[in-house]
C-alpha cells in the first residue's frame, strides 16, 4: 500500500509547494480534485486536456518527487434536478475522464449523484425509508429512470478513454450510500462501478467498515481508500440518533463528528482495516482526507500520517513458512 492525501486540504497552496510539502511528510501519492465540490486548484483538465506541454511539465513535478496520482477526484451530482447543475457536473465528470486517460491514472472518483421525485422536481430527494408507499415510488423512479440509465452510459464513456475505475463515494444524501446501494448500481451499470471506500460516512450510519471492506472486498469493489474518522457521541446518539441536521461545528451537540485519523475510532480499529483491506486483496492507496474541526491542516494531518505509517503494511506477504 501507498501512502496517499486528497489535496484539498491545501489548495491555497501552489501545485509543486503542495508536491514538496507534502514530500517532506513522507506522502507517495496525491489525490486531485478536478471540479466540482472538490474545486480544481491543483489539477484543472480545461488547462492541461489543451496544453500538451502543461501535461508534461504536470507529470515531471509528481514523477521528479517520487510520487504518484492515485486517482482523479470530481464529487459533484451529475443527476441533480436542477439541470444547470447537472450539466456542469455531468462536464466536470467526461473532462476528468478524458484527463484521466491522457494521464495513465486508473481511478476516477466521484459521488453517484441523487435526483429529485419527479422531472420538475427543484432539489434532490434523497429516500431513508419505505413507508409510506410514495417513497417506493420515488426510489423506483430515481433508479429506473435516472441513475441506472446515466451510468450505464457514462461507464461506456469511459470505457471508451480505457477507464475502467469508478470509484464511488458511498455517501449519504446520494442514492450510493453504503454497501448494497453501491452493488446495486455495479449489477445494473458494470464493473467498472466500484467504490472511493470512505470508512468515516458509513461509521455513523452504524456500519462496520471492517464487514462492509468483506462484503465489497468479495465482489473486486474496491479501487481507492479514503482515510477519514468519525467520533460517535454515544450520548447524543442515545437521544436522538445518528441523523443529523446541526451544523458540523457544533460538535459538542452532534451525534457524530470528522475527525483525524485515530481521533474517532482507536488504532486498533485502523489496524482492523488496514488487515482487512489487505486481507481482500486491496493494494492501493490510503488517501487521507482531512476534515477534522478540532485540529489544524498541518498538526490534523500530521498525526493522521504517523498513525498510519505505524499500521499499514508496507512489504509484500512472504511465504506461510509455519504451516
Amino acid at each position: 500500500m501507498k501512502l496517499g492525501v486528497f489535496t484539498v486540504l491545501y489548495q491555497n497552496l501552489p501545485f509543486e509547494e503542495m508536491l514538496d510539502k507534502l514530500s517532506e511528510m513522507g506522502v507517495e501519492a496525491v489525490e486531485l480534485g478536478t471540479g466540482n465540490y472538490p474545486g480544481s486548484s491543483h489539477c484543472d483538465p480545461d488547462e492541461l486536456l489543451n496544453s500538451p506541454e502543461k501535461i508534461k511539465s504536470f507529470q515531471r513535478a509528481i514523477e521528479s518527487r517520487g510520487m504518484t496520482v492515485s486517482g482523479l477526484s470530481c464529487h459533484g451530482n451529475p443527476l441533480h434536478p436542477n439541470k444547470q447543475f447537472a450539466s456542469k457536473s455531468h462536464e466536470v465528470w467526461r473532462k476528468t475522464v478524458q484527463l484521466a486517460e491522457r494521464l495513465e491514472i486508473p481511478v476516477v472518483n466521484g459521488f453517484s449523484g441523487c435526483p429529485g421525485d419527479h422531472s420538475a422536481a427543484k432539489f434532490p430527494n434523497w429516500v431513508t425509508c419505505s413507508w409510506p408507499p410514495e417513497y417506493v415510488e420515488v426510489l423506483d423512479w430515481q433508479w429506473n429512470e435516472v441513475v441506472i440509465p446515466y451510468w450505464k452510459e457514462e461507464v461506456k464513456f469511459a470505457a471508451s478513454h480505457g477507464i475502467n475505475q469508478i470509484a464511488l463515494e458511498m455517501h449519504p444524501g446520494f442514492v450510493v450510500y453504503n454497501p448494497d446501494t453501491l452493488l446495486k448500481l455495479r449489477e445494473h451499470a458494470g464493473e467498472a462501478i466500484g467504490a472511493n471506500f470512505d470508512p468515516s460516512h458509513l461509521l455513523w450510519q452504524g456500519i462496520n467498515p471492517v464487514e462492509a471492506i468483506k462484503r465489497l472486498g468479495k465482489e473486486n469493489a474496491i479501487y481507492h481508500f479514503h482515510a477519514k474518522d468519525t467520533y460517535l457521541d454515544q450520548a447524543n446518539i442515545d437521544v436522538n440518533g445518528v441523523l443529523d441536521t446541526k451544523h458540523y461545528s457544533d460538535i459538542l451537540n452532534r451525534a457524530w463528528t470528522f475527525r483525524s485519523v485515530g481521533y474517532g475510532q482507536s488504532e486498533k480499529v485502523w489496524k482492523d482495516i488496514m488487515s482487512t483491506l489487505r486481507a481482500v486483496g486491496y493494494d492501493y492507496v490510503v488517501s487521507i482526507e482531512h476534515e477534522d474541526m478540532l485540529a489544524s491542516v498541518d498538526e490534523g494531518l500530521g498525526k493522521a500520517i504517523s498513525l498510519l505509517k505505524e499500521v499499514m503494511f508496507k512489504e509484500q506477504v512472504g511465504e506461510m513458512w509455519w504451516a
